[in-house]
């Protein structure tokens, strides 16, 4: 005789909400195993432009098209991250989210030590930058499927009313990784010049096997989503392809999601990636006193981003996006203006002003805007594909953009990189005009 199927109800009784340690344990192993991702990922893109152009380039090339070689090395790292997460997210949503998690942070921390182990051009010639290049673009399949399934673990273990919060737990990983990338760069970088290219750069690559095992614990404790399971229950995650789903079912959404987070995420690698650089090249603050100033903003930035995403579970995802739209456009002049200024504590406060304000306002409730437009069964592969496809039009065109930008010949400057900025921001901000309110109020 035939096993009868699983209603809906009979699903939600034999998989009920996660209990108050689940959800604990959900939201710190999210939270833990995002930093982690993202001190890997950021690392480099802070390295970028103060070692790579050093070390894995002949020495007889111009050091700006080194760093601009590092940052095309960055991008595919970006343009990789699409792909991971659709390949992840088809397996997040057939399978569970708990294993694919845990694959992707061992990825992680496997390249990120390969890096700090990696010879130089010196030693290996153009071997060195081709192996930086494959190794990048493993960095960016794994962060891929890491951003969704972290912010999805988050959110779908905790009640409807609470979601924007939980999911901007997991989302505060990149700033933490962030202040932990930066923080320990820092530390390295007032070593002498000779020192840290010699091997001060390489420690805080190695040190990511540390943290890498403290965030695979919490993952293999961590339960499967409640979510997930009740769809798994009622058979739906066996049917069909995630990505197939995706597309035909969720057209509008996916592409409403992936303009609106680009203009946050550009401001975000601006700051990390090109902004240092830039200020340390003006001659008014030395490398390691700007990376601590983009530090000490990461730092406000964690508690910055789960703010905003609270003040979205209180009065709506679009309503915060679109005010935070507003801010953005208001205060980015005002930003580049204070980094332009020469003065050390109005450079520090152009980087107060650009993170935990100007990205934060708009980004905060970014996780559970995403996670709301798809349905359980196809919400790992259609977060993936929104988010990282964003990050590469965003994120990932930052640095060679804001470089080209800053270089024009009509000596706008940095004016040109605000003029961009507000650009993106007006189409994401008419994104989410154009988006549902997808907060359910009780």
């Amino acid at each position: 005789m035939a096993t009868p199927s699983h209603t809906g109800l009979d699903a939600a009784q034999q998989h009920p909400e996660a209990t108050p340690k689940e959800t604990r344990r959900a939201l710190i192993s999210s939270f833990l195993g995002s930093t982690v991702e993202y001190y890997d990922f950021l690392l480099y893109g802070a390295a970028a432009g103060l070692v790579f152009p050093h070390l894995f380039f002949p020495e007889s090339m111009d050091k700006g098209l080194g760093t601009a070689l590092s940052f095309v090395i960055l991008l595919a790292g970006y343009i990789a991250r699409p792909v991971g997460g659709v390949l992840f997210g088809h397996f997040g949503d057939k399978f569970g989210r708990k294993n694919i998690l845990f694959i992707t942070l061992m990825m992680m921390g496997l390249v990120s030590v390969a890096i700090g182990l990696m010879p130089t051009y010196q030693t290996i010639g153009i071997a060195a930058p081709l192996l930086l290049v494959l190794l990048r673009v493993i960095q960016g399949l794994a962060v891929g499927g890491e951003w969704a399934g972290a912010t999805l673990m988050a959110a779908e273990h905790v009640k409807e009313k609470n979601r924007g919060f939980a999911a901007s737990i997991a989302v505060t990983g990149g700033p933490t990784g962030s202040v932990l990338a930066t923080l320990i760069l820092g530390l390295f970088a007032g070593l002498p010049e000779e020192a840290f290219l010699a091997w001060g750069w390489r420690i805080p690559f190695l040190l990511s096997a540390v943290l890498v095992i403290i965030g695979l614990y919490m993952r293999y404790r961590v339960t499967e989503s409640p979510d997930f399971l009740r769809a798994k229950a009622t058979g739906a995650t066996h049917t069909g392809m995630p990505l197939a789903r995706v597309l035909r079912d969720y057209p509008k959404e996916t592409i409403l999601g992936t303009l609106a987070v680009a203009g946050p995420l550009f401001m975000q690698a601006m700051l990390a990636i090109f902004m240092v650089p830039y200020v340390v090249a003006s001659g008014a603050v030395d490398r390691q006193t700007a990376l601590m100033m983009l530090t000490a903003s990461s730092l406000v930035h964690i508690f910055a981003i789960p703010f905003f995403a609270w003040l979205s579970d209180r009065y709506g995802r679009r309503p915060v996006m679109l005010a935070g739209a507003l801010i953005s456009v208001a205060l980015v002049f005002p930003m580049f203006a204070l980094f332009n200024s020469g003065v050390f504590w109005m450079i520090a406060l152009g980087f107060m002003v650009g993170n935990p304000i100007i990205q934060a306002s708009m980004y905060g409730p970014i996780g559970a805007f995403l996670a709301e437009k798809f349905d359980t069964e196809s919400r790992y592969t259609g977060v993936s594909l929104t988010f990282q496809v964003g990050s590469v039009l965003g994120a990932g065109m930052a640095p060679l953009m804001s470089q080209w930008l800053v270089k024009l010949g009509n000596g706008g400057g940095t004016n040109n990189i605000a003029w961009y900025f507000i650009f993106l921001i007006a189409v994401g901000a008419a994104c989410v005009l154009m988006s549902k309110e997808t907060l359910k109020r009780k």
